[in-house]
Parts: C-alpha cells; structure tokens; sequence
C-alpha cells in the first residue's frame, strides 16, 4: 500500500511543480513527506492479498509452499524490478516482497524474482516452527527461461564447471548459482511454468507490484 501513496504523491508533485507560480516550499515539503513515508514499515494491500484464491498449483499437496514471481525491465537493459508473493495450500499469504533496479535486464529480473522469495522463506519457515529441510517448494513463473534453466540447464553447466557446452560461462552465472545454492536449503524445490497475461490471479499479481515500483520510480 504505501509503494501506491508514494505514486500517487509523485504524481501530485509533478502537477503541481508544472503550475505557474510554483508556491514556495513545495518541492521541500515534498520531499519532507517522501522521506518519511519511506521510512515507514512495508504494510501492501492486504485487502489485495486477501482476494488472491488458494494456490490451484498445491491443491491436491497441503504441506507444499507456492512461490509465485514476476520480473522485468523496461528497455532491456535498463530500470526493472521483480516481485514475489509466497502462499500456503490454504491461501494465506506467508509474504511478499518487491524489489527495484535502476539498471538490470529482463533475465536478472526473472531469476530475481525466486531468489529472493527462496531466501525469504528461508526467514518465514523457522518462524511458524518448520524445518526448511522439511519443506517442499513449488515456484511458479511466466519465465521458461528460469524454468528450463533450473530444471535442464544447470544440471549441465555444473557438470562442465558452470561451462556451456561452447566452454563459455552462461550469463548471469552469478544468479544461476544462487538459485542452485537455496533450493539445497529445501526438502524439494519444483518448478512450473504458466503463462503470462492470462488471467493467472497470483501472476498478474507479481507482474502489478513490479510495474508499480517501476512507475514510481520512473515518475520522480
């Protein structure tokens, strides 16, 4: 909720400023009520989280967590972001997160997305009581290129010495090797892909919270 206050007071600001005279101070006080909403704990919609159904992916596995993720970038390369939202079998929602890049690429993103909802599960399980070891993991992504990658690719790599099969390092061997290292904290990671833009509740809501953060940063 507060990423939404703080685009709609970057889109006051930018109208205002557009006036002839500007009052005086305006810019300041602005900029006074920017720092201090940031500096505010995260608190997103829950009445959004709230309508988001039970994950169809886990229906019939009511001890595996879904890790749903979005990402993108606007210019490829250029300002991007990537989101997360992690539920249980029954539809609560356990967290979610949203993170911005003011350079990156479309692929960085992608695999950004799970990483960071892995890493915060890590955090979420030992709080509610449950061994990550114990645990089985479903991540679900618009992005065949995290899906293929985790599922045939890495094996390969690995097997070369994180080598193609041209003995050329893959790209984002950084982020591939962080996603290789976090699912080892887990029972069972899995990984599904489905389709974007079509109509996928928890999809669409991870693509949303990324292009609100990009929004607003683009608008200041």
């Amino acid at each position: 909720m507060k990423k939404k206050h703080l685009k709609s007071l970057n889109m006051i600001e930018k109208w205002l400023l557009s006036e002839t005279p500007t009052p005086k101070g305006v810019k300041e006080a602005f900029e006074t009520i920017r720092n201090h909403m940031e500096s505010l704990p995260e608190n997103e919609a829950y009445s959004e989280q709230e309508s988001l159904p039970a994950p169809t992916e886990i229906s019939d596995e009511p001890e595996t967590i879904a890790v749903y993720s979005d990402g993108g970038c606007r210019g490829n390369p250029g300002p991007g972001a990537c989101a997360f939202v992690i539920q249980e079998h029954n539809g609560k929602v356990l967290a979610e997160g949203v993170e911005y890049e003011a350079y990156t690429t479309n692929n960085k993103m992608e695999l950004s997305g799970p990483l960071k909802g892995l890493h915060e599960l890590l955090t979420v399980l030992p709080a509610k009581g449950k061994d990550p070891l114990l645990t089985k993991v479903k991540i679900i992504t618009d992005s065949k290129y995290v899906v293929d990658g985790m599922k045939s690719w890495v094996k390969g790599w690995k097997a070369r010495g994180w080598k193609k099969a041209d003995n050329k390092a893959p790209e984002n061997m950084d982020l591939w090797q962080a996603l290789d290292s976090v699912r080892e904290n887990f029972m069972q990671v899995e990984w599904m892909w489905v389709k974007g833009h079509a109509g996928h509740p928890q999809n669409e809501y991870c693509d949303r919270k990324a292009n609100e953060v990009m929004d607003a940063r683009s608008s200041r």
